[in-house]
């Protein structure tokens, strides 16, 4: 079964080679890398049951052990691959759905369909990656891919927002190059199983400068305070299937990456507290961030990075329990921050703009628009039963049950993050979906023009790859009783030895 291994990443690169062929039958490219991402979910499904059912699977590639590249899935990377493979194909039907002018304007289909493709064999190749070079080959994979989604279109604002992302980015690239340099020196190998053993023979100080720098170039990634600066100003501008994936999956492979390393390369030495306050920082200042916005793009922006800080927090306290409910979170977020990101696209379109200014009366003109909000946004919120308010329940329950003054603020600064979320969501609801109905910038008795006229309808495909992501968090929630046990055995596996024992020993368990 560890031949399946590959597939995530080579079905998606087989995918963008052929889109990119097809650029001139748009349909047939449509229809190529639906399938595509389909076959991808199908495979990611499996991983989850064999790596639940028969433990760690690892591949060493053209059977190069212990010197080439190794691919390992377990019970983590499985459940990741399936989230992140289930929101990229609603994404990419929502996408789908736009009209042709549209297309031609936010997202042309020549360029979109295989870069996406490869934004998704990116993703995939870091959740599977064994070694530290693989898991900077997938960062670098799919930081190409965003880097031409994110300025797609060509627009003034995109390219000056697309320049900070790029420069950030290589720059961060650039630290993990330096790491990798500095790790082959110190051990001989940039092997994860390897490095668990290898770091204890190493005086402790370049041990603990080797984690700060992945630290660093991690938390560039996954948006940790204080390194979380350029997301809100990066994300917005783009197009909305490109915001909703990159809010989605991006960021969360920067919390893999923290969460795979610290278990994996230094678990005697996670350094909990330098983690906890940062995730106490950015669960805070986020969301403070959040509530003084009124564009409901910046808004979802900065919740991103506050709800970033609760994973962290989970990594932080490296406990089972605490890095079960980091798991699930992060399962959850990937899902309904992709979702809202969809759903402030079809605002923009009924609306004409995102701006609460300019909005107003949603819920009576596209009433199915404001249900679709509702669930994701309480969902987000925390509110009970849906499975927000199960993650951070047991990240909760975790910090309490850890009982140091740091834990207990972690809990108190995660509750305080839980409630200004709900204002903040609450005040979208208030000033977009309640009032007056306005639409974009004109006053309800002012004459349209063709373009905002046109803005107003809702196409079947968008609303209904919308609902379909809604959805999927809804079903989290129905399910949250046998994925918390799940992550609970993901975690177990994560602080054993078992990815250690497979990895080594080149067999699947």
């Amino acid at each position: 079964m560890n031949n399946l291994l590959p597939l995530p990443v080579l079905l998606p690169m087989f995918g963008a080679a052929l889109t990119m062929l097809l650029g001139r039958r748009p349909r047939v490219q449509r229809a190529v890398s639906i399938v595509t991402l389909v076959a991808v979910c199908a495979v990611a499904g499996s991983l989850i049951w064999i790596t639940d059912t028969q433990g760690v699977q690892s591949l060493w590639v053209g059977a190069w052990a212990p010197l080439g590249v190794v691919l390992v899935a377990d019970r983590l990377a499985a459940l990741m691959l399936t989230v992140a493979s289930l929101v990229t194909l609603f994404v990419l039907i929502y996408a789908t759905g736009q009209d042709e002018e549209e297309v031609r304007r936010e997202t042309p289909v020549s360029i979109f369909h295989p870069t996406f493709l490869l934004l998704s064999a990116g993703v995939s190749d870091a959740f599977l990656a064994g070694d530290l070079f693989n898991l900077f080959v997938g960062f670098e994979v799919l930081l190409f891919a965003s880097y031409v989604l994110i300025t797609m279109g060509g627009t003034g604002e995109r390219i000056r927002a697309g320049s900070i992302y790029v420069v950030i980015n290589l720059v961060s690239s650039l630290l993990f190059l330096t790491a990798l340099a500095i790790t082959y020196g110190a051990t001989g190998t940039v092997n994860m199983a390897q490095l668990s053993l290898r770091f204890g023979a190493l005086p402790h100080d370049v041990t603990i400068g080797i984690q700060l720098l992945l630290l660093v170039v991690f938390a560039i990634k996954a948006a940790v305070f204080p390194l979380s600066f350029w997301l809100p100003d990066s994300y917005p501008t783009a197009p909305a299937p490109v915001t909703a994936v990159f809010a989605g999956l991006l960021t969360k492979v920067g919390v893999y990456a923290i969460l795979r390393t610290q278990t994996a390369i230094f678990p005697d030495n996670p350094l909990t507290d330098l983690l906890g306050w940062a995730a106490l920082a950015t669960m805070l200042i986020g969301i403070l961030g959040a509530i003084a916005q009124s564009e409901i793009k910046r808004l979802l922006s900065f919740t991103l990075v506050s709800h970033i800080g609760y994973m962290v927090f989970g990594i932080a306290l490296a406990t089972q329990a605490s890095i079960g409910g980091a798991i699930f979170y992060t399962a959850h977020h990937i899902t309904v921050q992709a979702a809202l990101f969809l759903v402030a696209g079809l605002i923009e379109r009924v609306g004409g703009s995102t701006s609460m200014d300019r909005l107003g009366g949603l819920a009576a003109t596209a009433p199915v628009l404001g249900v679709l909000f509702f669930i994701p946004a309480m969902n987000l919120a925390g509110i009970p039963p849906l499975s927000g308010f199960i993650g951070k329940l047991g990240l909760l329950m975790s910090g309490v049950d850890v009982g140091t003054p740091l834990a207990w603020s972690l809990v108190v600064g995660s509750v305080l993050t839980s409630l200004l979320t709900l204002y903040a969501v609450a005040k979208v609801w208030n000033r977009a979906f309640w009032g007056t109905p306005v639409l974009g910038p004109f006053a309800p008795d002012e004459t349209l023009p063709d373009d905002a006229a046109r803005a107003g309808k809702l196409p079947a495909v968008m609303v209904g790859a919308t609902a379909a992501l809604v959805a999927l968090g809804l079903t989290l929630t129905a399910v949250a009783g046998p994925l918390y046990g799940y992550v609970d055995r993901a975690a177990a596996g994560l602080l054993g030895n078992a990815y250690l024992e497979a990895v080594l020993s080149g067999v699947g368990r």
